[in-house]
Parts: structure tokens; C-alpha cells; sequence
């Protein structure tokens, strides 16, 4: 797959990773997990291909769990 789409690994992760987010099979955070960036660069790449960021109520109470076991909140 590499050799005939001529990406490297990285770009072929970006790639995956939006795809199945856009397909709704892997979460915001999960994508950006398989992409291998940070949320940030995630995000800007979503926002160039204008491709919606849905954010639900499970992934924000999953997010103040998170924070809440940081000693953040």
C-alpha cells in the first residue's frame, strides 16, 4: 500500500485515522491517537478538510473523568 499510494507510515496513519473518524469509528481522541499528532494538529486538519468535529456528551464526561484522575479539576 505504501509503494503504490507513494505515504509514507505517518501520512497513511493521518490518513486512516480521519477516515475512520469521519466514518464516526473512532473517537476525536482515538483518531488523534492513531494519527500519532496531538490533538491541535488533529484538529487543523479536520478544520482544512472541513470535515465537522463532533464532540458528544460521552466524550465530554469521558474527558472530566480524565481530568478529575489528573488531580485537574
Amino acid at each position: 500500500v505504501l509503494q503504490s499510494t507513494k505515504m509514507t507510515p505517518a501520512e497513511l496513519k493521518r490518513e486512516l485515522a480521519i477516515a475512520l473518524y469521519q466514518q464516526g469509528k473512532l473517537s476525536l481522541g482515538k483518531a488523534r491517537e492513531v494519527a500519532g499528532i496531538s490533538l491541535r494538529e488533529f484538529l487543523a486538519l479536520l478544520t482544512e478538510r472541513r470535515i465537522p468535529i463532533s464532540y458528544d456528551v460521552a466524550e465530554y464526561e469521558q474527558d472530566l473523568e480524565t481530568l478529575k484522575a489528573l488531580g485537574r479539576l
